[in-house]
C-alpha cells in the first residue's frame, strides 16, 4: 500500500522560488571582483537567474548539458547556479586552485559547453582554450565596462547577456533524480574523478545541513561562506541559506583576514564557515590590531582537523563557538558534525572541548561503520582504528562515467580513504588519510592528532607531520612547525609540549622549523607535495622512537 500524499519532487529550483516568495527581501552582500561592496535581494538574484536560463537556452544548452562556473564567491555566481540547474541542466563548479592542465582535463572530462567565469581566471582559460574541445562560449561574470574585447575574442559579457533576456522562464519540471551538479575530486592519486550530485541528494543535504545538531541555519542568521562555492558546493550554503532566509555576506576574491575581518563587523556577521588556516589567517590579523568580534558567535570548520588550541582561542578569547565539521565532495559534503548531544552538555567545558575537537556525530541521513584491513567491522571504543566507511541519503554510488569502477562494497558503504576511530558515545575522529598513517614497527601513528597538538603551542602558527623511512622502525614521524611571525623556538620547547599528551613512541624524531608549509587546492596541508620535498630525508644518526608504553 502506498501513502495517499501529494508527489512533490525535491528539485533545487524551490528552494529559490522559496526564498523570493517569503524573504524576498533579504540581502544578499558582495565583495565584487572588480572591488565595490554591491548589495542585491533574493527576489533579484531569483529574476537575474530567471534571465540567466533563458540566455543558455538561446545558446541551445539542454536538459542534462554541462555548464562550468569559475568563480569567486559572489551573487553573480550563486545566480549561474540557480540559472543552469533550474532548466535541469548540470552546474558543473571548477576549482581555480587546480593545476590549469588539470582544469582543461576536467572541462574535457565533463564536456562543458559552456564555461562561466571571473575576470581572474580569463588568463588560465585563454592559456588552454584551444584544448577545451567541448566549450562552446566563454560567458564573462562582469558588466560591459569591465570587458576587454581585443583580449577576449568571442567572449560573452554576463549582464549584456542578462539585459537582453527575459525574466519569464519555467524552471523544474522534471524528476527529482535529475542530475544538478558536477563536482570533481582534488585528484590526490590520478585524474580527478566527478562526483555527480542529484536535486533530490542536495535538497535532502539541505535539509539536514540547517538541523540544530549540524549547521543551526535560521532566518535571524548573518552568514558568511569563505569556504569557495568550488568545494563541494560550499558545504552547501549556497542552498540552506536561501531555504533559511539567512542574510549572506559574500566576500569575493578577498580571503586575507583584514578583508574578511572588515565584512564581519561592517555586515554584522554571526555565523561564518571556512577552513582551519582561514581562522588562523584571521586571528594573526586580529592580534595584531588587539580587535575583537561583535557580532559573530559561530563558526564551522573543516576541510582539515582543527587543532583544540584554535577552539579553545575562539572560545576564551573571542567569545566564539566552533563546531568541527567532516564531510567530503562524495558525501556532499556534511557527514558529520561535533555539536554536543545530552550527554556530552552535561559534562565540564574542558572535557566537552575533547568531544568539540573531534569529526563529530552523522545525522539520521549518513551511516558509518570502521573496518580493519580484512573486512571485519572494529568495535566504537574510541581507541581501535579502523577505514571509515560511509552511506546514506546523499553518498556517491559510483564516479561520472563509472571511473574507478565499482567504489561500493557488497553492504553499499563507500570508502572515505580515512582513518578513524569512534567511541562510545557516537563520535568519530579522523585519525589519519589512510596514506598518511605512519606506520611503525608494527604500530600506526597519527599523524593528524600530532600535528594538531603541536599547532597548539604557543608559537606555531602551522604544524605538519609526515612520516620519513627508518631502518629498524620502518618509518618513523618527522614535525614540521612553522612559526608565528617574529617568533623563535628550539625543538626541545616542542618535545616539552608534546611531552605527556601523545604516547612517547608518538614522539616525533625530528622537528624542523620551515618558512611554508604548503596547501592544496581546498585549503588543506597538501601532504602528498611534503613528502615529495622529504623523500631524501635522513634522520639523525642514533635516532629511535622512545620506547612504547
Amino acid at each position: 500500500m502506498l501513502g495517499l500524499m501529494q508527489d512533490w519532487p525535491l528539485t533545487l529550483d524551490k528552494i529559490l522560488d522559496h526564498a523570493r516568495t517569503w524573504h524576498g527581501e533579504r540581502e544578499i552582500v558582495t565583495r565584487q571582483v572588480e572591488g565595490p561592496i554591491v548589495r542585491t535581494t533574493y527576489a533579484q538574484v531569483h529574476e537575474r537567474a530567471k534571465r540567466l536560463s533563458n540566455a543558455l537556452l538561446a545558446l541551445g544548452i539542454n536538459p542534462g548539458d554541462r555548464v562550468a562556473t569559475l568563480g569567486w564567491n559572489t551573487a553573480r555566481h550563486l545566480e549561474t547556479w540557480y540559472g543552469i540547474i533550474g532548466i535541469g541542466a548540470v552546474c558543473h563548479t571548477l576549482n581555480p586552485r587546480l593545476f590549469v592542465e588539470q582544469i582543461c582535463y576536467i572541462v574535457n572530462h565533463a564536456a562543458d559547453r559552456v564555461i562561466l567565469t571571473d575576470t581572474s581566471f580569463l588568463p588560465m582559460l585563454l592559456e588552454q582554450r584551444g584544448n577545451m574541445q567541448t566549450v562552446e562560449h566563454l560567458i564573462v561574470l562582469t558588466d560591459a565596462d569591465h570587458m576587454d574585447d581585443a583580449a577576449l575574442p568571442g567572449a560573452l559579457c554576463f549582464e549584456s547577456l542578462l539585459e537582453e533576456s527575459s525574466p519569464d522562464c519555467v524552471w523544474g519540471g522534471f524528476e527529482e533524480n535529475t542530475a544538478a551538479g558536477l563536482c570533481y575530486t582534488s585528484g590526490t592519486t590520478g585524474n580527478p574523478k566527478g562526483v555527480l550530485y542529484s536535486h533530490r541528494t542536495n535538497f535532502l543535504h539541505t535539509l539536514t545541513s540547517m538541523q540544530v545538531d549540524m549547521l543551526a541555519l535560521s532566518g535571524r542568521e548573518t552568514v558568511l561562506p569563505v569556504v569557495p562555492m568550488c568545494h563541494a558546493n560550499a558545504w552547501g550554503l549556497t542552498y540552506s541559506c536561501p531555504a533559511a532566509g539567512a542574510k549572506m555576506v559574500l566576500p569575493g576574491p578577498k580571503l586575507d583576514g583584514e578583508s574578511l575581518y572588515e565584512l564581519i563587523e561592517s555586515e554584522g556577521v554571526t555565523f561564518a564557515a571556512a577552513v582551519p588556516t582561514v581562522w588562523q589567517g584571521l586571528l594573526q590579523h586580529m592580534r595584531g590590531i588587539g580587535a575583537k568580534f561583535s557580532t559573530l558567535k559561530r563558526v564551522a570548520a573543516g576541510g582539515s582537523a582543527v587543532p583544540e588550541g584554535l577552539i579553545r582561542t575562539l572560545r576564551d578569547d573571542y567569545g566564539v563557538t566552533l563546531t568541527h565539521a567532516w564531510g567530503m565532495t562524495e558525501t556532499s559534503p556534511l557527514g558529520t558534525e561535533s555539536s554536543p548531544s545530552a550527554a556530552v552538555a552535561a559534562l565540564d567545558v574542558e572535557t566537552q572541548l575533547k568531544y568539540r575537537a573531534k569529526q563529530g556525530r552523522p545525522p539520521v541521513t549518513i551511516q558509518l561503520k570502521l573496518e580493519d584491513d580484512e573486512g571485519r567491522e572494529l568495535p566504537h571504543d574510541g581507541v581501535t582504528f579502523g577505514r571509515l566507511k560511509v552511506k546514506g541519503a546523499y553518498v556517491i554510488g559510483e564516479y561520472f562515467r563509472g571511473d574507478g569502477g565499482k567504489i561500493l562494497d557488497d553492504d553499499n558503504f563507500f570508502d572515505t580513504g580515512d582513518v578513524a576511530t569512534i567511541e562510545p558515545m557516537g563520535y568519530m575522529q579522523i585519525t589519519d588519510r589512510s596514506k598518511d598513517v605512519i606506520k611503525s614497527g608494527g604500530e600506526w601513528i597519527s599523524s593528524v592528532e600530532v600535528e594538531n597538538i603541536a599547532a597548539g603551542h604557543p608559537k606555531a602558527l602551522m604544524a605538519a607531520v609526515i612520516g620519513v623511512a627508518h631502518p629498524k622502525w620502518d618509518e618513523r614521524p618527522l614535525l614540521l612547525v612553522r612559526l608565528r611571525d617574529g617568533e623563535t623556538a628550539t625543538p626541545a620547547e616542542f618535545r616539552q609540549f608534546l611531552d605527556g599528551k601523545i604516547a612517547r613512541w608518538w614522539m616525533p624524531d625530528e622537528i624542523l622549523f620551515v618558512d611554508d608549509i604548503p596547501l592544496g587546492a581546498t585549503g588543506k596541508i597538501d601532504k602528498k607535495l611534503i613528502r615529495e620535498r622529504y623523500k631524501d630525508y635522513s634522520l639523525p644518526d642514533g635516532a629511535t622512537p622512545a620506547a612504547k608504553g
